[in-house]
């Protein structure tokens, strides 16, 4: 790994799942981590939904759009996560881990409620990405 470790968060359309990750990895990591996101099949813009349960949580996607991988980058990171159960990538020698996220669409759930389940879900498990990846954040 490197000095500074670096993600990239994968799902299909790169509007909702992914950029919900990275975006509370960013904000929780501030400079400790790189992170990234990108998608396998491009959707055309961010969910607004997203976008909004993040908002309620501190972080800011909003300025971001969908990209695809590039193929440079998923090289040169140091861990590939993607996120629901459609996505798939091959890292390589690159580490790819697959988190199979909650889906409350599956329960009836939809909405607003939804994404803030799966905005939960997501944020629990970045939480301990960046414990593992960057350890305690440094004393103030």
């Amino acid at each position: 790994m490197t000095a500074t470790p670096s993600v990239l968060f994968v799902c299909v359309r790169n509007g909702g799942k992914s950029q919900m990750a990275a975006g509370l990895m960013r904000a929780a990591a501030q400079d400790r981590v790189e992170v990234h996101s990108a998608g396998t099949s491009l959707g055309s813009a961010v969910n607004a939904l997203a976008a909004q349960v993040l908002g309620e949580s501190g972080a800011d996607i909003t300025g971001e759009t969908p990209k695809p991988i590039d193929p440079e980058l998923l090289h040169r990171v140091d861990l590939v996560v993607t996120l629901g159960r459609e996505a798939h990538v091959d890292g390589g020698d690159i580490e790819v881990r697959k988190w199979d996220t909650d889906e409350p669409s599956a329960r009836g759930i939809e909405g607003v409620e939804r994404m803030r389940l799966i905005r939960d879900d997501i944020a629990a498990r970045v939480d301990l990405l960046l414990a593992e990846l960057a350890g305690p954040p440094p004393e103030s």
